[in-house]
């Protein structure tokens, strides 16, 4: 997992070139205006989704990880609570779409961290990294303008 800010990368120099790329273009090319849905960078190799989000309270929510696909969300405009968990997703699956949609839903791990993403703050989960996004900070249930870029591994 990497935390940022789209407009500090230079904190961040070691990011791979194809992770690097996939933000810059969301600060270029991304904004209030631009409407949800999914936009192709490289086909199915790089591509994002732009989402304004209701956030959801904690408990409410089921963490997630994924196997082909690393996740580079970024928040566009309010704050969003992200559960992580620096374990592997060794919990019950309680839903498992990997092999069509890329995604497995789990038991909330026993150990778990609330970060607070604020406007232009990205976070990057490598496969197999435990997260629960969409998350109330004090909870206050607001909404979210995000972005998910989903970047193949095998990309890279």
């Amino acid at each position: 997992m990497i935390l940022g800010n789209i407009n500090h990368l230079d904190l961040v120099p070691y990011l791979p070139a194809k992770i690097k790329q996939s933000i810059e273009y969301i600060k270029d090319n991304v904004n209030s205006n631009t409407p949800v849905g999914r936009y192709d960078i490289d086909g199915d190799n790089m591509f994002f989704m732009v989402s304004d989000s209701t956030l959801r309270h904690i408990h409410e929510a089921n963490p997630e990880f994924h196997k082909k696909y690393l996740d580079v969300q970024v928040v566009l405009e309010g704050q969003e609570g992200m559960a992580v968990s620096t374990l592997p997703p060794h919990t019950k699956v309680l839903d498992d779409k990997l092999a069509d949609n890329d995604i497995a839903f789990i038991e909330t791990p026993s150990e778990e961290t609330m970060l607070i993403l604020q406007s232009n703050d990205f976070i990057v989960f490598l496969p197999n990294e435990v997260h629960k996004p969409l998350c109330s900070i004090n909870n206050k249930i607001t909404t979210v303008r995000k972005v998910v870029v989903k970047i193949a591994l095998d990309y890279l």
